[in-house]
């Protein structure tokens, strides 16, 4: 009866916290921005993916942290990012990289098979990179418009093309096709729950070093959120060589909205450096939504 009541007071919780942001960001934008049409509702989104990670996800992953040993934290790490490099092969040979996506596969045959089913990330020790590669890529290399910037309720920073990329993302996961091989059931799906929880709060954990670059970073904080996550997602759709068209428009997007995005992303990625683990929206399980860290050049 308890656990009942637990449940039924986390979703009152939850659906008033979305009810209140959605409310207040629809009241915050009285003025149409040409630039940022769904200004309004991301503000209010944000707000409550801050006000649910503030509550769940930052407390869960800081005795996550607390109580995991490093070596094991990093075994999880290298785990979910091997996972990943299946998704990453396939979108190699989506957009054509057969050199990159033959690297890739090399990585994951090797990580899974040496590195213990991937806890060990022996392909970096002899020089095989980890690329990153996405499905909202690949539609981009295709020509797909990215379309106006949107905050998803428990996604973070994203766009349309980039939430049709994050459903392709998860056709390409394994895990998520486990109910298929155990036949279904309650056990599977706790099993396939329990690997998204602890990926999200792995990640969460990760990034909690370098998440005051982004509360210290300007006064308005969407803002400059939402400029570091266009630029990082442009830097990687082009590997690095973004148009000089396209990087001057983002960077005057900034200026205008006085919020330094450009320059505070870029002293981020220039101290982290290009292997460090970036800065995501708390709230999103997946690594490449916003990171102000550069990529290594492919």
């Amino acid at each position: 009866m308890s656990m009942q009541k637990t449940i039924i007071n986390t979703r009152l919780f939850v659906s008033s916290l979305v009810i209140s942001s959605m409310l207040g960001g629809c009241a915050s934008t009285s003025k149409v921005n040409e630039k940022d049409p769904w200004e309004g509702w991301n503000r209010g989104t944000q707000d409550f993916n801050d006000n649910l990670d503030k509550a769940v996800l930052k407390p869960l992953a800081k005795g996550y942290a607390w109580i995991t040993p490093k070596f094991v934290n990093d075994g999880v790490t290298n785990f979910f990012s091997n996972m990943n490099d299946i998704g990453v092969t396939v979108n190699d040979l989506l957009q054509f990289k057969m050199l990159q996506g033959g690297m890739d596969a090399s990585r994951f045959l090797i990580n899974t098979t040496a590195g213990v089913g991937g806890f060990i990330d022996v392909a970096k020790m002899i020089d095989l990179p980890k690329h990153n590669e996405d499905f909202g890529q690949t539609l981009g290399t295709w020509g797909v418009p990215s379309g106006n910037y949107l905050v998803m309720p428990f996604l973070g920073a994203s766009s349309p093309r980039e939430v049709a990329g994050a459903v392709g993302d998860a056709l390409f996961n394994p895990l998520t096709y486990t109910f298929v091989f155990a036949g279904g059931g309650a056990a599977v799906s706790a099993v396939n729950a329990g690997a998204k929880t602890v990926d999200v709060t792995d990640t969460r954990a990760d990034l909690i070093p370098t998440e005051k670059i982004v509360d210290e970073a300007s006064v308005d904080r969407y803002s400059f959120i939402k400029n570091a996550y266009q630029q990082r997602r442009e830097y990687l759709l082009h590997d690095g060589n973004v148009p000089e068209q396209d990087e001057l428009q983002l960077e005057d997007e900034a200026a205008t909205e006085g919020t330094g995005g450009t320059a505070k992303a870029n002293d981020a990625g220039s101290a982290e450096g290009a292997n460090s683990p970036g800065l995501a929206p708390p709230t999103t399980p997946s690594k490449h939504f916003l990171d102000l860290s550069a990529p290594v050049k492919k």
